[in-house]
């Protein structure tokens, strides 16, 4: 079972492996390195409050171990709807904790915070990244092409019940 909590200063090594992992950066925004500076700002400086940060990142706990992250990021407030990312670490890959993270995250957003749509935004190559979503039933509901220089991608969209 997974728990997620807020970003606290001793997941810097965490994060900043993970977002210097080139291989994933074509999956999301990310496009350059960054300094362990870089995340100790960003740590200091996130509430932990979506509507106040515009985003929330929260970490992936399982059996006493960090295995990634999840995050809630574009959020639109009048339309109450945000995008997920996520992230597990490759040594935790295929274990299940990727969709019990995104599990966790969507009843957090929906029942806590009030969001009625989440979406992500998945590479047509990420297969592991769409059989969560698809697990989860969340629905594909447009192609992007050439959205990145290296594939498609595909929205993917859940409405709260």
């Amino acid at each position: 079972m997974v728990t997620l909590r807020k970003i606290e200063p001793q997941d810097l090594p965490f994060l900043y492996r993970w977002e210097n992992d080139a291989s994933v950066w074509s999956d999301g925004a990310n496009h350059n390195p960054l300094s362990q500076q870089d995340l100790r700002d960003y740590i200091a400086a996130t509430t932990g409050d979506l509507y106040r940060d515009g985003q929330l990142r929260l970490m992936i706990n399982a059996q006493d171990l960090t295995v990634g992250c999840v995050d809630l990021f574009d959020l639109d407030i009048r339309n109450r709807r945000a995008a997920i990312g996520m992230y597990i670490a490759p040594e935790y890959r295929g274990k299940g904790f990727g969709k019990e993270a995104v599990t966790a995250l969507e009843e957090y957003a929906f029942r806590h915070l009030d969001i009625r749509l989440l979406y992500a935004v998945i590479a047509t190559a990420n297969n592991a990244c769409t059989h969560v979503f698809r697990s989860l039933d969340y629905q594909p509901s447009s192609i992007l092409s050439g959205w990145t220089l290296e594939s498609d991608a595909i929205l993917w969209q859940k409405q709260k019940k």
